[in-house]
């Protein structure tokens, strides 16, 4: 039987969408940020995907954790500031996150594991 071969990128973007949107928007986002094809680069930059980011990684490799939040804070983040309006984050990778970029239309900021000895003087001032 002689099978066509079919590409991804033969599909319609709201297939593309409807199976993306099956995914962590962290991992979409990871996944299609320096891909290059201007259709991927375009869906990853939608709404859909960086209204709400959870950053809060949980992974006990350390290295690929980090390797990560590199991308995201030298990267993605400064590309899509712009749509984020909930950030959830790490106190340990708070301020790294925050300073890669201005998040004008952020609304809701959720600290996971917040230690006030270490924490408290971002929103204090001490």
């Amino acid at each position: 039987m002689n099978r066509p071969s079919v590409n991804v990128l033969d599909l319609p973007n709201e297939v593309l969408f409807y199976i993306l949107r099956k995914l962590d928007n962290r991992d979409v986002l990871y996944s299609l940020f320096g891909i290059k094809n201007k259709r991927f680069d375009n869906i990853a930059r939608d709404k859909t995907f960086s209204n709400t980011l959870d950053l809060a990684l949980t992974n006990h490799e350390t290295t690929i954790v980090d390797s990560i939040l590199d991308k995201f804070c030298n990267r993605i983040l400064p590309q899509i500031y712009y749509n984020i309006k909930c950030l959830v984050v790490r106190s340990a990778s708070m301020e790294r996150i925050l300073i890669a970029a201005q998040y004008p239309c952020l609304t809701e900021l959720k600290l996971v594991d917040f230690q006030q000895d270490s924490s408290l003087h971002y929103f204090t001032g001490y």
